[in-house]
C-alpha cells in the first residue's frame, strides 16, 4: 500500500509539472493582457509601470521559474482583473460549481441505474429499445443547444424556473449554498439537467451493456437454477459486479465536471468556475487560468486515486498493482 501511493504520488507531481510547462507558455504566448488593462489615454511611463509590476518585463522561461517557485509556497499569482490571489477567486466559485455537480450526478445516477438495468434485462422490449435510442440524443446534442431549450422551454414558455444567477443560498460552516433553499434549487434545477443529460446516457449505456454481460455469467445462471428469486439475483449478483466500472465512471466524470462544467455555467449565467474560466481568457487574465488548469489537473489525480483505491475495496480479485489476483 505505502510503495503504491508513493508511486501514484510520484507520477502525480510529474503529471502537475507537464502540465504547468505547457499551459503557462501557452497561455503567455497569446495576446497582451496590457491592452486591457490599461487604459488607452494612458501615458508609456503608467504602461511600462504596470508591466514591471505585473512581472511580464521577464523572458517567459524566467516569468515561468518565479511562477514555480511561487507555486512551492501556495501561490498561484494573482489575478491581473481582480487583483486578488488566483486560488482565492477559484475557491470562492467551487462551491457553486460542486453543488451543481453533485445534483447533476445524483440526478444521472438515480435514473440512469434504474434505467439502464430495465433496458439489460429485457433488451428486446420496446420500452428498451426506447430507452437505449434516447441516449443518442443525450449524447450528441450540443450543451449550449440542450440549455437553450430547457430555457425555451421551462422558463418562456411555461414560466416554471428561473434561467440564470444562484438564487437564494444559506450559509454551512461558513460556505454558501444554494441547495437548501427552495429558491436555490429553482436556480440550480435547470443548469443542473442540462449538465446531467450526458451523463445520463453513459450510465444508462454502461448499466445496461454490464446488466447484459452479467446474465451470461455462470454464477448468475446457477443462482437462477438454484430458485433464486429474480430480484435478489439482480440486486446482490447483477447490480453488485456492474457498479465497479459504475463508480469508476463516476469519479472520473464527476471530476471533469467540475473542473469543466464551462458551457452550462455560462449558458445559465451559473457563478462558478467554469464562467471563471471564460471569463478569464477573454480577459487575458493569465494567473487564473494557469492557476484553474493546474487545480483542475489536481482535481483529477486525486480522483483517480481515490477511484483506484474504493475500485480494489468493492473488488477484492484486484489488487492495487492493477494485477489480477
Amino acid at each position: 500500500m505505502s510503495a503504491y501511493v508513493l508511486q501514484r504520488l510520484i507520477q502525480s507531481v510529474l503529471v502537475l509539472l507537464a502540465v504547468s510547462v505547457v499551459v503557462f507558455f501557452a497561455v503567455y504566448g497569446i495576446g497582451d493582457p496590457i491592452e486591457l488593462l490599461v487604459s488607452p489615454s494612458a501615458s508609456a511611463a503608467e504602461r511600462e509601470a504596470l508591466v514591471r509590476r505585473l512581472g511580464l518585463d521577464l523572458p517567459v522561461w524566467q516569468q515561468y521559474f518565479v511562477f514555480m517557485g511561487n507555486a512551492l509556497k501556495g501561490d498561484l499569482g494573482r489575478s491581473f482583473v481582480h487583483g486578488v490571489p488566483a486560488i482565492e477567486l477559484i475557491l470562492g466559485r467551487l462551491p457553486a460549481t460542486f453543488e451543481l455537480v453533485l445534483l447533476s450526478m445524483t440526478l444521472a445516477i438515480v435514473t440512469g441505474v434504474p434505467l439502464g438495468l430495465y433496458a439489460g434485462l429485457d433488451q428486446d422490449s420496446r420500452p428498451s429499445r426506447i430507452i437505449m435510442g434516447s441516449t443518442i440524443l443525450g449524447f450528441s446534442l450540443p450543451s449550449f443547444w440542450k440549455g437553450m431549450m430547457l430555457i425555451l422551454l421551462f422558463a418562456v414558455v411555461l414560466g416554471w424556473l428561473p434561467t440564470a444567477g444562484r438564487g437564494e443560498t444559506v450559509s454551512v460552516l461558513g460556505i454558501q449554498t444554494s441547495l437548501l433553499t427552495r429558491d436555490g434549487l429553482s436556480h440550480l434545477a435547470l443548469p443542473a439537467i442540462n449538465l446531467a443529460i450526458p451523463q445520463m446516457a453513459l450510465m444508462i449505456r454502461l448499466v445496461a451493456a454490464g446488466t447484459t454481460e452479467a446474465m451470461t455469467q455462470d454464477y448468475v445462471k446457477y443462482a437462477r437454477a438454484k430458485g433464486v428469486k429474480p430480484r435478489r439475483v439482480v440486486g446482490r449478483h447483477v447490480l453488485r459486479n456492474i457498479l465497479i466500472p459504475v463508480v469508476t465512471v463516476v469519479g472520473i466524470e464527476f471530476g471533469s465536471l467540475v473542473a469543466f462544467s464551462t458551457i452550462t455555467e455560462t449558458v445559465f449565467a451559473w457563478p462558478g468556475m467554469g464562467k471563471l474560466l471564460i471569463d478569464s481568457v477573454y480577459q487575458l487574465d493569465r494567473p487564473v487560468v494557469v492557476a484553474y488548469v493546474l487545480l483542475a489537473t489536481l482535481l483529477f489525480v486525486t480522483v483517480n486515486f481515490l477511484v483506484d483505491i474504493l475500485y480494489a475495496a468493492l473488488d477484492p480479485r484486484v489488487k492495487l498493482t492493477g494485477d489480477m489476483a
